[in-house]
């Protein structure tokens, strides 16, 4: 078994390469990966840069090229939901990409023909997140992620998606990365961090508690890694 975990922004990967400490670093397909063990597990680690086509490519990269069999995703997200707040946690039950949109040809908003609206996230590694927050003793909600290449700092946009997909949180990388693991049969996570609330504010909270925000994730990340090998 090879867990990749996945960032999309050195932020999002830093804490992580931190905990691991030594590493062999592999530069492929323009990015850079990073190889390691984690308390007996093999792991490989990588952050896309922002957007679906980057996560995309990392994800496929990971899986094809570095052998990975599980992928988690951490990272952080804006809030949706009025129950999230800076910091929380949640972890996607399903994923939408919010910016698809061929509804001129009759279909709904995130769909394409031969594909769906939503995809679902791994059951057994949701199970294990909500192992690790009983044993962290912190509140993780599960909940519909929603994807898009925008970063959101609008009131009735953020609206717009919540009530379109039922979404309780955005971001811009996980519908992607689902697509890929749902495509080639490897169980997935995504688990986000809230580091704003996607409103007119949006752009000026995220600087302000992406990094604590992303540590958060993380941790919460690396102990994932310890039950699934257990």
């Amino acid at each position: 078994m090879k867990i990749a975990i996945m960032g999309a922004m050195p932020e999002e990967l830093e804490p992580i390469l931190k905990e691991v400490g030594s590493y062999k670093i592999v530069e492929y397909a323009g990015n850079k990966y990073y190889e390691a063990q984690y308390k007996g597990v093999d792991i490989v680690l990588a952050y896309s840069k922002i957007g679906k086509v980057f996560s995309t490519l990392t994800a496929t990269t990971l899986i094809e090229h570095f052998g990975a069999t599980k992928l988690l995703f951490s990272g952080v997200a804006g809030a949706i939901s009025p129950e999230l707040k800076v910091g929380d946690l949640i972890v996607a039950t399903k994923l939408a990409q919010h910016d698809l949109d061929i509804t001129a040809f009759g279909h709904p908003f995130g769909y394409v023909p031969e594909g769906a609206v939503y995809i679902e996230s791994d059951e057994a590694l949701r199970k294990i997140a909500q192992e690790v927050a009983a044993d962290m003793q912190t509140p993780l909600k599960e909940g519909i992620i929603a994807t898009g290449d925008q970063f959101v700092a609008n009131e009735e946009r953020k609206n717009w998606i919540g009530e379109t997909f039922n979404a309780d949180a955005l971001e811009m990388e996980g519908a992607s990365v689902g697509v890929v693991c749902d495509a080639l049969d490897i169980p997935f996570c995504i688990l986000r961090s809230i580091s704003d609330a996607a409103d007119m504010d949006a752009s000026f909270s995220f600087d302000e508690f992406l990094e604590t925000s992303a540590l958060r994730s993380a941790e919460f990340i690396m102990k994932m890694v310890e039950k699934i090998e257990h």
